[in-house]
């Protein structure tokens, strides 16, 4: 590997802490899974990495995973899957195919790719007779399709997400996050299969957001969207009071920070096609209007 190389990898953590807030005791050990992996120090056979993500929804388990893989391989390298649509009895054959011409949602989703990043999202809903295929993914690091074909994980990081523990985790606000975590592994002890979560390298509990995280995320937001709109010909700056009001209106208690980002584009844009539809133009700053319900954007 050339020295370029070594150094992107290198730059992995400072580009999630940058990116993902609130959850630093596990940047270090991401950093450090995906670092192992790049270097070729996994068994050749098997996959590069496998992640247990747990914790409250809302937290950045998915958005870990998204950052790393973009990051090291690019977005078209990420393949996602949402199990709440695979917990039908019919799950095992809409995922790997139902016959000889049908290779699947899993083969569909994989075609071109030796390398990446496969995540599968909201673990705890997918169907029981997934399981035994999760087993083989993680070790021997193969699946076979209804085709027949086998395909190999061997180039790719496998991560799972789950809620489990989730709900219990937010009713322990006083606690200390190591309570919590032991709190959250122990259920998963209980509530996953065994041979399962034996097979995970890397087992992650996310922290609930504090208020003051829930403003750094909310600011990543508002900058993400400020700067697509200043390349669409709009020049504008967030005030603090504007920030504070998409900081009420983006956080959910149960939900943490998922609905944030549709909050900040839906106000933010709104406020833009107010200030155009008035004036034909819109630069200046965005405020909280007198009624304190809805955005507007000062002209400078």
């Amino acid at each position: 590997m050339s020295e370029n190389c070594h150094e992107r990898l290198r730059g992995l953590e400072p580009h999630l802490r940058q990116r993902l807030k609130g959850q630093d005791h596990l940047l270090p050990l991401a950093a450090a899974a995906f670092h192992r992996g790049e270097l070729g120090l996994a068994a050749p056979d098997r996959v590069r990495g496998s992640f247990l993500l747990v914790g409250p929804t809302g937290t950045g388990k998915t958005e870990l995973m998204r950052l790393c893989g973009n990051y090291l391989f690019g977005p078209e390298h990420l393949v996602e899957f949402d199990l709440s649509e695979y917990g039908r009895d019919d799950a095992v054959a809409r995922f790997l195919g139902a016959d000889m011409t049908d290779c699947g949602a899993f083969g569909r989703a994989m075609r071109g790719h030796t390398r990446g990043i496969v995540l599968f999202d909201e673990l705890e809903k997918a169907h029981g007779r997934l399981w035994d295929l999760f087993l083989q993914l993680l070790d021997p690091g193969h699946v076979t399709l209804a085709t027949g074909e086998r395909l190999s994980l061997a180039g790719f990081y496998v991560g799972f997400c789950s809620n489990i523990g989730g709900a219990e985790a937010m009713r322990m606000e006083q606690s200390r996050f190591a309570s919590v975590e032991q709190m959250v592994l122990r259920m998963l002890g209980q509530t996953l299969r065994a041979e399962f979560v034996g097979r995970i390298e890397e087992k992650w509990v996310f922290a609930r957001l504090t208020p003051e995280v829930q403003r750094e995320v909310c600011a990543l937001r508002v900058a993400d969207e400020t700067a697509r709109l200043h390349g669409l010909g709009y020049d504008l700056a967030v005030s603090r009071e504007a920030l504070e009001f998409l900081v009420r209106e983006g956080f959910h208690r149960h939900l943490g920070a998922r609905p944030l980002r549709q909050a900040v584009e839906r106000h933010l844009r709104d406020a833009v096609v107010r200030e155009v539809f008035a004036r034909g133009v819109c630069r200046g700053v965005v405020q909280l209007d007198p009624t304190g319900r809805r955005l507007i954007v000062r002209s400078g």
